[in-house]
């Protein structure tokens, strides 16, 4: 997200921002975590959008791995509306996001990540279904898009697990539920 908050512009897939902090460390910290993912959990919105990049990305050498990684990992679309899925091993779930998420994670021995789906999430905060938030801050005031956290969403406080500087000028922020 930019340093005032926006996890896109003002329309769908208004991302140039995310190419400033974007480099080896966060390749290498994107290849980490997606071995050691279970699931990839997207909206209808970010899943049409990683689709489309992922499975016809001409990608450098380096970003091979995150490519092969992001397109052989299952995928959960949670969408009222998406008739099929092409993009190799996604399922679609149209109904009761958080009890399909509730189950995954007593079954599941990894990690699920759920990539932007900013309405989604939304439903995922409101539940308290998160168990940790990596947020990526870019170096950039936007000036106006679509805000990470929406007013009105509920109050959780969190404990910061860790803090990475990158050398692009970003930072990676790790925060977890706050234990009682």
């Amino acid at each position: 997200m930019t340093l005032d908050g926006y996890f896109e512009g003002n329309k769908n897939w208004d991302l140039s921002f995310h190419n400033v902090i974007w480099g080896q460390e966060l390749e290498k910290l994107s290849i980490e975590q997606l071995q050691s993912a279970d699931y990839l959990v997207f909206g209808r919105v970010t899943w049409e959008g990683m689709a489309a990049f992922w499975t016809k990305a001409e990608c450098d050498a380096a970003e091979q791995e995150v490519a092969k990684l992001m397109n052989s990992i299952p995928k959960i679309v949670f969408s009222k509306t998406l008739k099929t899925a092409d993009w190799n091993n996604t399922t679609i779930i149209k109904d009761n996001a958080t009890a399909e998420i509730q189950k995954l994670k007593e079954l599941s021995g990894k990690d699920i990540y759920v990539f932007g789906s900013a309405n989604l999430s939304e439903t995922f905060i409101d539940d308290n279904l998160f168990d940790e938030y990596r947020i990526a801050i870019a170096p950039v005031i936007l000036g106006s898009g679509r805000p990470l956290f929406r007013q009105g969403i509920n109050s959780n406080n969190l404990t910061l697990v860790s803090t990475q500087q990158l050398l692009t000028g970003g930072v990676v922020l790790k925060y977890s539920k706050k234990q009682n």
